[in-house]
């Protein structure tokens, strides 16, 4: 574990787990979590022999708790403040929900030799925000009640998201995980509410057309279509038609957070991408 401070004086902090020498493989986590909702998938990569880091956005988890900044181009300048502190090259950049909207801006805005390949789980790409261009997003209301929720009992509404529609936990037959829903509560109240308020913002209404049109890595966009979060129509297939290599991986009944509850189908399928 260390951390690296960004031009602004704040301090991300990073898990570094694994040979110095391994391939890396950085994970981005959703919004309001921590690197910590990466741990199955890095404890698998890291018995597979690469080198897995995972880092704590700003405002979320262990990171320092700054007054500004919490918007995606800051988040991905944090990314690059990380990526040149520990050298990495040729990594291959994971991310689910807003994480995955922190991967395509910053691969498409990479050094060149900093990027390997890219996974998007999950995705707020392209843009989540209904508009006259997206008509088939959400609209507003969906954000601001999102953003109510938070302001008038964060510790409830951090309770009531993950067992309900988060992990499909709302769905007839599933298979309730406590664990991970206290696990989500954890994750969610460590980092600042003022920097998860904002960051509803960052992850539904900025739009990654453009950095997905940059890319020029393989990229594979892996998705649930029981996503009850970001929906698989208007991001998935949305997504994979705007990237130069990207091919589509499409999980039939999953949920938003299905790199917990289906780790074992995702982890084999992203091992198998990073390899070919």
């Amino acid at each position: 574990m260390g951390t690296v401070t960004t031009s602004d004086g704040t301090t991300i902090f990073y898990k570094d787990w694994g040979p110095r020498d391994a391939q890396p493989i950085v994970f981005h986590h959703g919004w309001p979590l921590s690197g910590d909702d990466w741990d199955n998938q890095m404890l698998f990569f890291l018995a597979q022999g690469y080198r897995v880091i995972a880092h704590d956005r700003r405002g979320h988890g262990r990171s320092g708790q700054p007054p500004t900044g919490h918007e995606m181009d800051t988040y991905v300048a944090d990314v690059t403040a990380l990526t040149d502190a520990l050298d990495l090259g040729v990594a291959v950049h994971i991310g689910h929900s807003t994480g995955g909207g922190e991967v395509a801006r910053y691969v498409a805005r990479a050094k060149p030799g900093r990027v390997g390949k890219a996974v998007l789980v999950g995705a707020v790409t392209p843009v989540m925000i209904k508009s006259d261009s997206n008509p088939g997003g959400l609209p507003m209301e969906v954000f601001d009640e999102l953003r109510a929720a938070l302001a008038a009992n964060r510790a409830q509404f951090y309770i009531d998201f993950p067992s309900g529609p988060f992990y499909g936990f709302n769905r007839p037959g599933a298979e309730v995980s406590q664990g991970l829903i206290d696990n989500w509560w954890r994750q969610g109240m460590t980092g600042a509410a003022n920097a998860q308020y904002e960051c509803i913002k960052a992850f539904s209404e900025t739009d990654f057309t453009e950095d997905l049109k940059k890319i020029d890595v393989p990229v594979l966009v892996a998705h649930g279509t029981d996503d009850q979060i970001v929906p698989y129509e208007d991001s998935a297939l949305r997504s994979v038609e705007l990237l130069k290599q990207g091919t589509l991986t499409s999980y039939e009944g999953y949920p938003h957070g299905m790199p917990a509850t289906h780790a074992d189908v995702l982890n084999r399928d992203i091992l198998e991408f990073v390899k070919s």
